[in-house]
Formats: C-alpha cells, sequence, structure tokens
C-alpha cells in the first residue's frame, strides 16, 4: 500500500473560520475572568433572571457579530468559487460545442469529397460525350475514333478532368469557336447544360462544408471549374451568365423554362 493511501485525509479548514474558534476562546477565557473578578461566580448564579439575561445580551453580541461577519466572507468567498466554477464549466462547455461544430465541418468534408469524387466523374464523361460531338467523326472529325479510345482509357485510369483541359487547349487556339462547340448542335447544347447543371449544384455543395473557401476555390480554378466559367461566358442566354452561385433547383427550372420556350 502506498504513502498517499495510508495517509489519512482531511479537509482543510478556513483561515477565517479557525480565527473565529480562536476569538471565541479567548472571549469565553475572558469572560470567565471577568465574572470571577467583579462579580463572582456564586453571585453570578443568584443574579435575577432579567439582570443574567441582560448580562448574557451583551456578552454574546459581540460572538453573534463576529460569527456574522465571519459568514458573510465566507459566503462571499463560497460565491467567488461557484462563479469561478461556472466560469470553467461555460469555457468548458465552449470547447465542447467547437469540437462538436469542428467533427460535424469534418464529416460533411468527408461526405462531400466522397460525393464530390462522383460527381467530378460525372462531369469528365459528359464533357467526353461533348467532346466527341464537336471534335470526334460526328464533329468535325478533328480526332478519330482510336484517338478519343485513347482518351477514354485515360478518363477510365482516374482522370476525370482529361477532356474539360483539352477543351481549355482548344480554347487557347487561334480560329476555334467555342460558341459553336459548346451550343453548336441540340446535343451539344443539352451536354453543355447538363455540364452546368451538374457542376452548380457540386458548387452548392462544397459551400455546406467549407469555412474559409479553400474547397471552393479549388473547384472553381480547377479544369471542370475553368471550363464551367468559359460555358458560361458564351451561353446563349444571358441568365445563364450570371447564374453562377444561384440554387441549382432555380438553375433546373430555368432550363426547363427555356427550353419549353424554344419549343413552343
Amino acid at each position: 500500500m502506498s504513502e498517499s493511501e495510508t495517509r489519512p485525509s482531511y479537509i482543510p479548514q478556513d483561515w477565517r473560520i479557525q480565527f473565529g474558534l480562536i476569538l471565541t476562546l479567548i472571549w469565553f477565557i475572558f469572560l470567565s475572568i471577568y465574572i470571577g473578578r467583579n462579580v463572582g461566580w456564586a453571585n453570578f448564579m443568584d443574579l435575577p433572571i432579567d439582570q443574567m439575561g441582560t448580562f448574557l445580551e451583551g456578552a454574546f453580541a459581540f460572538l453573534a457579530f463576529l460569527w456574522l461577519v465571519i459568514g458573510l466572507f465566507i459566503q462571499q468567498s463560497v460565491l467567488a468559487e461557484n462563479n469561478e466554477e461556472l466560469r470553467r464549466n461555460n469555457l468548458h462547455s465552449e470547447k465542447q460545442t467547437q469540437a462538436i461544430a469542428a467533427t460535424e465541418l469534418n464529416a460533411r468534408q468527408e461526405t462531400f469529397f466522397k460525393i464530390s469524387e462522383a460527381t467530378r466523374r460525372q462531369l469528365g464523361a459528359i464533357a467526353g460525350l461533348l467532346f466527341i460531338s464537336s471534335q470526334g467523326p460526328v464533329g468535325n472529325q478533328s480526332y478519330t475514333s482510336e484517338d478519343l479510345s485513347e482518351l477514354w482509357k485515360q478518363f477510365a485510369s482516374g482522370d476525370s478532368e482529361v477532356f474539360s483541359r483539352l477543351f481549355l487547349t482548344l480554347a487557347a487556339q487561334e480560329g476555334t469557336e467555342l460558341s459553336d462547340l459548346f451550343y453548336g448542335t441540340v446535343i451539344r447544347r443539352s451536354h453543355t447544360d447538363n455540364f452546368l447543371v451538374g457542376f452548380d449544384r457540386l458548387i452548392n455543395l462544397a459551400r455546406g462544408c467549407d469555412t474559409d473557401n479553400i474547397i471552393l476555390d479549388s473547384m472553381l480554378y480547377s479544369a471542370h471549374g475553368l471550363l464551367n466559367t468559359r460555358m458560361r461566358e458564351l451561353h446563349p442566354s444571358i441568365r445563364f451568365k450570371t447564374i453562377s452561385g444561384t440554387n441549382s433547383a432555380i438553375y433546373l427550372r430555368e432550363i426547363i423554362e427555356r427550353e419549353t420556350a424554344d419549343d413552343n
């Protein structure tokens, strides 16, 4: 058994209580001397009850006042300790709240990255279909079927932005009419609109788990993000050029309204 276990435990007394006990003891000694010298114990016991009551009232008034003051100081100390304990509890609760918020944010970010990977591959597939429609054998025939097959193999190996980068490369070439590549046919326009909708959903999801806009900026300046910007700049409808940041549900509704108007 250790020394700490065998040592008797005790609760330390408040120094004010000890001081009060010492003064009380001194006061009782003083009263005993006073009665013995001035009244006498025999005469004191024969005092009428009213005189004895008056004496005791005066004798114990000092002790009553003393312990009243000591009690007020002790109560003040207890209140100060309680306030300090409340302050520590509030700090602890605040830290717990921050920890819970951080955990929740991490959970949202993990969910986002899982969804983001699937969405980025979906956007890559849409960009691939758009690339085939504009650059493949059914388009301007800049790429053969073998070339496109190699690009799809690269896409399947995990490079989801290969087609977006190719579009950005075409944008840097002179004489390239990107508006025709994006909106030259009904199929191309459909692919482009689907790409814009998917990217908007990804951006809206990123905003919910990115307090410093780090994830959001990485999405906007990725190949998909830069391609999304060029698509918006060249969109036939002025509404879709300024719709960045709008809720994807509104975006979808506007696309449906536009397509309905075009059909009519």
